[in-house]
């Protein structure tokens, strides 16, 4: 079994050999070096590479669209909060508007009270002339005999 192993190694080393020989071109039977291709290792100091200048670069990437647009978002907010903070946007077009709410429960109720004592005006004065005597339709009567004595007084 070891020397099947061995063999089917040996096999597959040679069509390997000659695949690449294929690619590069040398399609003659001679045996040559495979070159060696240091991407990203450096022989001399032993290390790895960085990427350099001389890597790709490409022309239409996302961080290159996008480069631009932050700082213009930026400057839009910042456009937009200076508008925001603008005393005219931040006071209120009506300056008593919640006075006016709260005040508006207490007139209400204020409302129906003045109604009311004009109905009862208006009512006693039915009242004084149709010649019907209340206690108040007395005091008016008797208030509006007194207004006549001092105007014939006057007269005189």
């Amino acid at each position: 079994m070891a020397t099947s192993l061995a063999d089917a190694s040996e096999a597959r080393k040679a069509r390997l050999l000659a695949l690449r020989k294929r690619k590069e071109g040398g399609a003659d039977g001679a045996e040559l070096e495979p070159v060696i291709k240091n991407r990203l290792f450096d022989p001399e100091t032993r290390t790895l590479k960085k990427r350099g200048a001389e890597d790709i670069e490409m022309e239409d990437t996302v961080e290159k669209k996008v480069e631009g647009l932050a700082e213009q978002i930026i400057a839009e907010d910042a456009e937009r909060r200076q508008q925001e903070l603008d005393l005219f946007n931040i006071a209120p077009k009506r300056a008593n508007w919640d006075l006016r709410r709260d005040m508006d429960k207490k007139l209400a109720k204020l409302e129906r009270q003045t109604q009311q004592a004009i109905h009862t005006l208006i009512r006693q004065r039915l009242a004084v002339e149709k010649g019907q005597s209340d206690d108040i339709v007395g005091a008016m009567n008797a208030q509006e005999a007194a207004n006549d004595r001092d105007d014939s007084d006057e007269e005189d």
